[in-house]
C-alpha cells in the first residue's frame, strides 16, 4: 500500500505536541453525511444530525461542496491547524477566514471537482465567497456538533491525556504502537498508509502536531503541505462507546458483594480517564452519588484523580486494575 514516510529529527521528537480542534471535527463530519456506509459507527449522530438539518432547512451544500468523497482530502484552508492544545471553535474560525485568495485557489486546484460542485468552482472563481463558508460552517457547527461536543470533548482529552503518559513511559515506539493500524513507528521514521501516493519527508525540526479526531473515523489522515505544522489526524481510544447512551456494564456479583454494587459499576467504568459527569452519564448514578463513591474508592488507593483543564479525570490505579481484572 502506498504510504507516508516522516523522518524525525531530535528537534522533532522533543517538538511533538498534542491538541485537539472543534473545527476539524465539523468539517470531516461531512463525510459522514456524504457517505454514511463509510461511517457506521456515527449513525446515531447521523440520524439526529439529519432531522435537525431536515426541520431547520440548513443548506450545507457549499460546504458538502468542497468535500469530495470518502476517500479523498479536502481543501487545507479549510482546517488550519490547532495552534493551542484546547481551541476555541470561533477562533478556529476566524482563522480560517483569513485564507489569502492564493491559498484557496492552490488547495481547490488540487482537486478535480465536478461540475455539480457548484460552490467550489464559484469560490475559485471569487475567494471573497469565503464569507459564505463561515456563515455555513458557524451554523452547521451549531446544528450538529455544539450539541454534543461536550462529550466529544471529554473522550478526546481523555486520548491525549493517554499518549501523553504514553510519550513519558516509553518515548515515541510506546506512543505510536497501538495508535492505529496504519500507522507505524520504526527507526525515527513514521509511516502512515494512505491511498494516494508514496511519499517520503524530512521533517525541519516543527515536530509533528497529533490531533485525536472523533469523525476522522476509520481512517487516520495526514496534513504535510504548506507552511503549517505537519499533522495527524487519528481516532481516539473508546470510540466506539462515544454515541452508547446505555447504562454502565453490571459489575460481577463477586466484586459487588465487596465494594457494593455502585462502586463496583464506577470501578469497572473506570477503563479510561472519566469525569464526575462522564461517569454519571455511562452509569446512570447522579453526580452527587458517583462524587461520593469516588471519595471511598479513592481513599481505599482503588482510583486516583489528576487534573485535566477544567476538569478532574479519575483512572484506576494498580491496585484497582488488579481488583477489576482478577479471575473469578
Amino acid at each position: 500500500m502506498p504510504e507516508l514516510a516522516l523522518e524525525f529529527s531530535v528537534d522533532d521528537l522533543a517538538r511533538t505536541r498534542f491538541a485537539f480542534s472543534p473545527l476539524w471535527e465539523t468539517v470531516v463530519s461531512v463525510r459522514v453525511l456524504k457517505t454514511p456506509g463509510e461511517h457506521a459507527l456515527h449513525f446515531p449522530w447521523l440520524r439526529e444530525t439529519r432531522d435537525r438539518l431536515a426541520a431547520t432547512g440548513l443548506d450545507v451544500s457549499p460546504l458538502a461542496d468542497l468535500i469530495p468523497g470518502p476517500h479523498s482530502g479536502f481543501p487545507d484552508f479549510l482546517t488550519p491547524p490547532p495552534d493551542t492544545a484546547v481551541p476555541d471553535f470561533d477562533a478556529e474560525l476566524a482563522l480560517m477566514a483569513t485564507a489569502s485568495p492564493e491559498q484557496i485557489r492552490k488547495d481547490l486546484d488540487f482537486f478535480e471537482y465536478p461540475p455539480t460542485a457548484t460552490f467550489a468552482h464559484r469560490l475559485h472563481a471569487d475567494p471573497d465567497r469565503l464569507s459564505e463558508l463561515v456563515t455555513v460552517l458557524r451554523a452547521y457547527w451549531e446544528l450538529a456538533i455544539e450539541p454534543y461536543w461536550p462529550r466529544l470533548r471529554d473522550l478526546l482529552e481523555a486520548e491525549v491525556h493517554f499518549r501523553a503518559k504514553r510519550l513519558t513511559q516509553g518515548g515515541h515506539q510506546l506512543l505510536f504502537e497501538d495508535l492505529h493500524p496504519h500507522v507505524r513507528w520504526a527507526g525515527g521514521i513514521l509511516r502512515v498508509d494512505r491511498r494516494c501516493c508514496v511519499l517520503t519527508r524530512k521533517l525541519t525540526g516543527d515536530g509533528l502536531l497529533m490531533v485525536p479526531s472523533v469523525f476522522t473515523w476509520p481512517d487516520a489522515l495526514t496534513m504535510v503541505e504548506g507552511n503549517w505544522q505537519p499533522t495527524l489526524f487519528y481516532p481516539p481510544r473508546g470510540i466506539a462507546t462515544l454515541w452508547d447512551h446505555r447504562e454502565g456494564k453490571c459489575p460481577p456479583e463477586a466484586l459487588a458483594g465487596v465494594l457494593g454494587r455502585s462502586r463496583a459499576t464506577l470501578l469497572l467504568a473506570l477503563g479510561d480517564p472519566l469525569s464526575t459527569t462522564d461517569l454519571a452519564r455511562r452509569t446512570g448514578l447522579t453526580a452527587g452519588g458517583v462524587s461520593q463513591h469516588l471519595g471511598a474508592l479513592s481513599a481505599a488507593g482503588l482510583v486516583t484523580g489528576h487534573r485535566l483543564g477544567r476538569q478532574v479525570k479519575y483512572t484506576r490505579t494498580r491496585v484497582g486494575e488488579l481488583l477489576v481484572s482478577a479471575p473469578r
